[in-house]
């Protein structure tokens, strides 16, 4: 079983190529895998055995007439919760959400099951993704498989510590100030939130404006290939981008050389950063330099946004706790109860002042990226700390999430495609990454660059979670 979850998406094909392998011996060494590590991490709310199963039947029948759908036939999916996928409730991480099966499939879903991908079931997030830390009142506390006793990080938070125990090989992810970029590095794995509109999304999220669907996954081949397959164009979402879906694979290990890029270390504003973080992202960006890449250390010059953000998702959150029967308040995380007070004193001119003022911080980066060709920044202002906690316990970094997340979120406010790579580990074994900010609609230069990185930084990875605690 090992032997098999070691395996990347790359891999699996060709071992269903060849035949040295099939989907089923693949999907039961995953499901294998979720029945003794899920208890522990707490992952995965939804697990469809059966129906992977029977999909892993099927993708096994064409792979053994040459026959595959699509370019990823037969590899495990995973599909954040709230992510629709038909025939299945969507939880959303909340005890107020519907316990019926929906009718239909968000468009990323359709593409990669229609290309052959075998569901696995949905992970874990934070309820309706609000915050970027992993638990929530439906499924309690997710856990980092490299040390139980911190947070993954959220919101895509079983989605990431899935990709670090290969339980799946791709994960749909969504990400609306950091979703996707938090749990991946929290969790040393590797995510990217692709350009907005690049990744079809329906029904639209509360936070529409900011959220963006995009892959976490081991490897930048594979959540290039997620993005080659779910890119497709879909009549379901106005915002989408209506033209055929590139093949991200394309050029993916074409390097750096010669690119300019900057590395920021505090984007101008940002006063808390852990020194392990700061070492450790500072020693990556100058890798690029070994790669071929021209790179300055240049602030992008703007302000913090973070008051145009919290706007944004008061006001997403209002509307969220609007659709839940007031008699069912109760039910719902203190937090997003809070937030949506907030939300509610809101007037509309509050609202359209804030999807405005994304506008001149938008000019202000793409007036950069005709300097430089990619920004490179730590992902996150700290190693992930205990479970249980909002913020680091020790005060360092306040009482509110969005203070230990100061470089995500101006990007999802520009809408602009970020990755993250892991980049190193802390002294007490804890993941540690790097940011990678490119030009509106260029993924490619994203995926690229994270290619480059990749090739010459081994990214460490476990079998089995660590320091094991009781919930």
């Amino acid at each position: 079983m090992n032997d098999i979850l070691a395996l990347d998406g790359a891999s699996l094909l060709a071992a269903f190529r060849n035949r040295a392998l099939s989907p089923v011996e693949v999907v039961d060494a995953v499901l294998a895998g979720i029945e003794r590590h899920n208890p522990v991490v707490n992952a995965f709310n939804i697990v469809d055995a059966e129906g992977a199963r029977t999909a892993a039947r099927r993708s096994e029948a064409r792979w053994a007439k040459r026959a595959p759908l699509g370019p990823v036939d037969g590899l495990p999916l995973t599909i954040k919760d709230n992510i629709i996928w038909a025939g299945h409730p969507a939880r959303r991480g909340s005890r107020t959400s519907s316990t019926d099966p929906v009718a239909e499939s968000a468009p990323s879903v359709d593409r990669l099951l229609e290309a052959g991908a075998v569901p696995i079931g949905k992970t874990t997030l934070p309820e309706f993704g609000w915050k970027g830390i992993g638990d929530s009142p439906l499924t309690g506390i997710t856990r980092n498989p490299w040390d139980t006793r911190v947070t993954t990080g959220g919101s895509s938070a079983g989605a990431a510590a899935a990709a670090v125990l290969n339980l799946g090989v791709l994960h749909l992810g969504t990400d609306g100030a950091g979703s996707i970029r938090i749990p991946a590095g929290f969790c040393g794995v590797y995510g990217i939130k692709p350009s907005f509109g690049r990744v079809p999304a329906y029904p639209p999220s509360p936070y529409a404006i900011l959220s963006h669907v995009g892959p976490l996954s081991r490897t930048v081949h594979d959540a290039a290939l997620v993005l080659t397959v779910a890119s497709a164009p879909d009549p379901r979402d106005m915002t989408a981008v209506n033209t055929p879906a590139p093949d991200f694979r394309i050029g993916l290990d074409d390097g750096v050389r010669g690119l300019r890029i900057a590395w920021s270390p505090r984007l101008g504003y940002v006063e808390k950063l852990h020194p392990e973080v700061e070492a450790l992202t500072a020693a990556a960006a100058r890798a690029f330099e070994e790669l071929g890449a021209i790179v300055e250390e240049a602030d992008p010059g703007f302000a913090d946004p973070v008051e145009t953000l919290n706007v944004i998702w008061a006001g997403g959150a209002a509307a969220l706790l609007r659709a839940i029967p007031e008699s069912r308040h109760a039910e719902v995380d203190p937090g997003l109860r809070a937030m949506a007070e907030r939300g509610r004193g809101l007037l509309a001119g509050d609202l359209a002042a804030a999807a405005n003022a994304r506008f001149p911080l938008s000019t202000a980066m793409a007036r950069f990226h005709e300097r430089y060709d990619l920004l490179l920044t730590p992902t996150l202002a700290t190693p992930a700390f205990a479970v249980g906690h909002d913020v680091p316990p020790d005060g360092s970094f306040g009482n509110d999430w969005i203070g230990w997340t100061p470089y995500s979120y101006p990007f999802n406010l520009t809408l602009q495609p970020a990755a993250t790579v892991p980049c190193g580990l802390t002294a007490a074994g804890l993941p540690v990454g790097l940011q990678i900010v490119g030009p509106m609609h260029r993924d490619d230069l994203v995926l690229r660059a994270s290619r480059a990185f990749e090739a010459i930084r081994h990214w460490p990875t476990i079998a089995e979670p660590r320091a094991l605690t009781a919930s």
